[in-house]
């Protein structure tokens, strides 16, 4: 089947023809679970999810299934006074039950809120206090993370005959939901109210709030439909965990919405147990950060001289990928690999598509405006640069009529210049509608395809009697893209030792989360600031790039 022109269905592009792909409407709200799972119900034999336990175990739900697990727990949720618009949260790896809580959640008219399993104590109580959220769902292997969250919601416990002998009288997952009828009409919500509520990084302050509306499953449709070039035939993977956007939106949400199957590997990524899921499961088409690309390369002595996977379509989000890294999936995965585009707040914006036929395909470059969106390079002075000329990425809200993001839950931060949602990231405009990514006008770290704002950290360090001051960023690292450093200046009475230094690592790891924590603390005696006392976080940045070119 030959692709549409790019250019041509961009300038054709309506939002009616996405939404005459959906049960509800704009006008009368939908029900995300409903999009889901209840539209491809009439074959009873369609599977939804396939699951790779961590030992290596499989096992299949089809819509049919699922849409009967999501009613039970929707039908406990009513049971426990939760329903329309209160937050429910998962602290559970990739697993069966973590799909049933989503889709549950959804079904009830409820908001899901994702918890990341390698979040500590502090992150998890900042995001439930937060969002004032109702319940947990977690299990016996991170359960004890919810010990010292002050304010910690009710607690449902899947596997609870596993779990210590002091969580014994907590109820149990499929006891108490799995007893519930497998009836219940799914709420539809306007197109306006929250189905998820996601926390972003910054680089003031904590994580800001980002309210999905129901409306962004319009967005959802077309990123997967044309972006990714999902098709009926494929067998999907995309590897991003759901406790961030990018796994949530586009493993969970995004393939469910078109009908196909996604799949679910509970393991930790690793060059192993990918090369298997790709092998076990016959995988066409693959997602992915390119973290995980630049492992698979590095550890592609796993593959055999002439092996081949039935790979078609690859894609790649979270930071560019480099020319050797494109070239490599060419050449042993068998398919090409496309850059993608976007944010927690916007979902993804623009896109190297799959499934249209475009004029060019840069290496490195994140593409053209998804269909529905119209992105845009501005000067200092907001007004949109030349070809050639860098500016910092923006979307023209009134030419982009799948823009869904209303603005932080809290009002944590203005992102808006006049007609402008600024996303904060500078790019080099090509003058013919693409751009490529160039970096952060502010100091957001991307290690490992995750984006970390520096004052989490710096204000985790805080926490610790040793620590003064500190200011972290981002060291280039070839592996991860970059790794955090954290520079240190410690009180009197502490020394500057190794064992203070993997202290505090410890401290970051448990309270906020695992993948944030710096792999480098520099002990110094003072940081550089502004004269109004800001850390100057881009000297820095400087230090730390020049510590790497002077190996």
């Amino acid at each position: 089947m030959s692709a549409q022109n790019y250019q041509k269905f961009y300038d054709q592009f309506s939002v009616e023809s996405v939404e005459q792909e959906m049960l509800g409407t704009l006008e009368k709200g939908f029900n995300v679970c409903e999009e889901m799972i209840d539209k491809w119900c009439s074959d009873p034999t369609a599977v939804a999810l396939r699951h790779e336990s961590v030992n290596g175990t499989s096992s299949a739900y089809t819509f049919v299934e699922l849409r009967d697990r999501a009613a039970q727990f929707a039908n406990y949720l009513t049971s426990q006074g939760i329903g329309q618009g209160d937050r429910v949260s998962a602290l559970l790896p990739r697993s069966a039950e973590l799909m049933v809580v989503i889709l549950g959640t959804l079904r009830v008219g409820g908001v899901y809120q994702p918890l990341f399993t390698a979040f500590g104590s502090g992150a998890i109580e900042y995001r439930v206090q937060q969002a004032d959220t109702r319940l947990i769902v977690t299990d016996p292997a991170n359960r004890s993370k919810l010990d010292d969250v002050e304010g910690c919601p009710a607690v449902l416990l899947v596997n609870a005959a596993q779990a210590p002998e002091q969580y014994a009288q907590e109820p149990d997952f499929v006891t108490s939901v799995y007893n519930q009828s497998t009836e219940f009409v799914p709420v539809r919500v306007g197109k306006d109210e929250p189905f998820l509520q996601m926390f972003t990084s910054g680089t003031v302050g904590k994580s800001k709030g980002v309210a999905v509306p129901t409306r962004a499953i319009l967005s959802f449709y077309v990123y997967m439909r044309y972006a990714i070039g999902l098709v009926p035939e494929d067998k999907f993977w995309n590897v991003a965990d759901p406790g961030w956007a990018y796994g949530l939106y586009y493993a969970v949400v995004g393939p469910l919405l078109l009908g196909n199957t996604t799949h679910f590997c509970e393991a930790g990524f690793t060059p192993e147990t990918t090369y298997q899921m790709l092998r076990k499961y016959g995988i066409t088409n693959l997602a992915a950060a390119p973290t995980a690309y630049r492992m698979l390369m590095a550890n592609d002595d796993q593959l055999g001289a002439d092996e081949r996977f039935n790979l078609r379509l690859a894609s790649s989000a979270g930071e560019p990928l480099n020319p050797e890294v494109i070239s490599w999936v060419k050449r042993r995965l068998g398919c090409p690999v496309m850059d993608h585009y976007g944010q927690t707040e916007t979902g993804m914006t623009a896109c190297n598509h799959h499934a249209l036929d475009q004029s060019v395909v840069r290496v490195g470059s994140m593409g053209f405006s998804m269909p529905g969106h119209r992105v845009v390079a501005l000067d200092a002075d907001f007004n949109e640069v030349n070809e050639g000329e860098q500016g910092q990425l923006a979307v023209d809200i009134s030419n982009s009529p799948l823009f869904f993001f209303p603005g932080y839950t809290w009002q944590e931060k203005e992102p808006y210049h006049g007609n402008y949602y600024l996303t904060g990231d500078v790019v080099l405009s090509h003058g013919d509608g693409s751009f490529s990514f160039t970096g952060r006008d502010d100091d957001i770290i991307t290690t490992a395809g995750y984006r970390v704002g520096p004052a989490d950290v710096e204000s985790t360090l805080l926490e610790h009697d040793s620590v003064a001051e500190s200011g972290v960023v981002g060291k280039p690292d070839q592996k991860r893209g970059a790794i955090i450093k954290a520079y240190v200046v410690i009180k009197s009475g502490f020394a500057p030792t190794e064992e203070l230094a993997e202290t505090l690592q410890t401290h970051v790891r448990s309270r906020l989360s695992t993948h944030a924590f710096p792999r480098e603390i520099e002990f110094v005696d003072e940081l550089p600031k502004t004269p109004s006392g800001k850390i100057q976080r881009f000297v820095l940045r400087n230090r730390a790039r020049d510590e790497v070119d002077a190996y």
